[in-house]
């Protein structure tokens, strides 16, 4: 009996959805029914793309994103995802863990919300968290139920890890170079129910990547803070409000930035303003709105500085955003 048989079978044409993007905003909404939203950290021009696989009860997919970014949602209800770092010119920081060696980011029935370096590939699967437990119980595995309900950074076993990567890299070898195949019922359910098998392998492996005591007290403390900058409303709070907030002076609150998001929180709440300043300016199609009042609004009381750093960051002058904003209306 083939695994993906425990749910009804689809059988229709695999669905291959390919997208990309110079807007990390575009670049989101592409991602089908995922609900996550990126905020740009580093400056430059962002390059983005966007391959999934659909199959019955399985969705592969591979993602490129040219800049930092920070990524939060969620995958869809009830969802399990395994993603596996493929390049990028640093760590991937998740819940104050980076990724290495046999370690994969899962998550499964929770909240998306990490780091990710420039010049970053992530590929892998996702699926309905209510397909993974029920394979578990007809296969008489125990699931890790400390990591569920959580993104976690989780350590498994080398060799299942590494044939899920092989798989991976021959799934998007496939894509560029014979796409026709997967409208094949029977190579369909095959790639299925091999993806299926290495991901059962893996599970009952599984081991939560724990931070150091020291460790996780600088994770609660960057915590706080971003929910303080993310959590501010409208009026945007100075970084000196929030490390009264935190407790923490500016220089403690750089060093658990740095280690945990892997930039300076000065950097990291600059570029949180200037996206939220961004996505108003894109959605201001009428004449009244001010580049001035959504800069001093977003905290930016320099106005030629923010203008500046608009354009370090995005590549383009906020006026040039407002004026295509204001075309499209």
């Amino acid at each position: 009996m083939a695994l993906s048989a425990t749910l009804p079978i689809q059988d229709s044409a695999a669905s291959l959805f390919q997208a990309s993007s110079t807007d990390v905003d575009e670049h989101c909404a592409g991602l089908g029914r995922w609900q996550l939203s990126y905020d740009q950290i580093s400056a430059g021009t962002f390059r983005g793309s966007f391959t999934q696989l659909s199959l019955p009860h399985l969705e592969v997919f591979r993602e490129i994103t040219s800049q930092q970014v920070r990524q939060y949602g969620q995958l869809g209800a009830d969802s399990f995802g395994i993603g596996l770092p493929w390049h990028g010119d640093g760590e991937v920081n998740c819940n104050g863990a980076s990724v290495a060696g046999a370690q994969v980011i899962a998550c499964i029935d929770a909240e998306v919300d990490m780091c990710t370096p420039k010049a970053f590939e992530l590929r892998g699967v996702v699926a309905s968290a209510a397909l993974i437990e029920e394979l578990a119980n007809r296969l008489d595995i125990a699931l890790p139920r400390a990591v569920w309900h959580q993104l976690r950074v989780i350590e498994m076993a080398e060799a299942p890890v590494a044939r899920l990567r092989a798989l991976l890299a021959a799934i998007h070898e496939s894509i560029t170079t014979a796409p026709k195949r997967f409208d094949d019922p029977a190579v369909r359910q095959a790639l299925e129910d091999a993806l299926l098998v290495e991901i059962m392998d893996m599970l009952p492996t599984a081991r939560s990547s724990e931070p150091g005591r020291s460790a996780a007290a600088r994770r609660r403390t960057v915590d706080r803070a971003r929910e303080l900058m993310h959590g501010s409303g409208h009026r945007s709070l100075s970084l000196l409000e929030v490390c009264k907030a935190v407790g923490a002076s500016p220089r403690k609150l750089g060093y658990c930035f740095q280690e945990v998001v892997g930039t300076s929180p000065m950097h990291y709440w600059r570029a949180m303003r200037l996206n939220r300043a961004r996505r108003d300016l894109k959605s201001a199609g009428d004449i009244e709105t001010s580049i001035y009042d959504v800069a001093v609004q977003h905290g930016f009381w320099h106005f030629s500085q923010f203008s500046l750093d608009y354009k370090r960051h995005f590549s383009e002058k906020p006026s040039e955003t407002l004026r295509r904003a204001r075309l499209a209306a």
